[in-house]
């Protein structure tokens, strides 16, 4: 999200200039599944969809999906379908996973690692979660139809950080 608004506004460089961010969820498009190839059609669509605009950067959460993901009984794979577009630079791509997932998975595909800069992103302090958060409010605010107070934010980031260890702000 932040990259979006900050596209809007013209703060990027300019191999961003003028793009759109759109998210790919791999889990969707698996979900409606049914027969061999449904997967690699839908994803197909997408990606000569992407191509056709030229002006989308792809973002992926949990990109180590994307490893396997649709390939049964000789279908292509959502990563042997992004490769040669990655490949050919048809393709900006921005994933998000963990390190862990990013070695088990990633880094064991040689050509799609090639594909891919890996960028280590550390855990927002209290005060830059409470900002993060600050962004977020309206959005929240509006889908339960609740107000929420600076002290809430600030109550629930601190809380968190003390309280729930498995996981990174902001996301706890």
């Amino acid at each position: 999200e932040g990259l979006a608004q900050k596209i809007v506004a013209g703060d990027v460089p300019e191999t961003l200039k003028g793009k759109q961010v759109y998210s790919l969820d791999l889990g969707s498009m698996v979900a409606g599944s049914r027969y061999r190839g449904d997967f690699e059609e839908r994803l197909k669509k997408v990606l000569k969809e992407i191509k056709t605009r030229g002006d989308i950067v792809l973002f992926i959460d949990e990109i180590h999906t994307i490893v396997g993901a649709g390939s049964a009984d000789g279908a292509l794979g959502a990563s042997d379908m992004l490769k040669p577009m990655l490949a050919r630079g048809e393709l900006q791509t921005i994933g998000a996973t963990t390190t862990d997932e990013y070695r088990k998975y990633i880094e064991k595909d040689a050509a799609l690692e090639r594909r891919f800069q890996p960028i280590q992103v550390q855990e927002p302090s209290i005060a830059e979660t409470i900002e993060i958060l600050k962004g977020l409010r309206a959005r929240y605010e509006n889908h339960h139809h609740v107000t929420i107070t600076d002290t809430a934010l600030q109550s629930a980031a601190e809380m968190s950080a003390r309280y729930i260890q498995d996981r990174n702000l902001p996301d706890k």
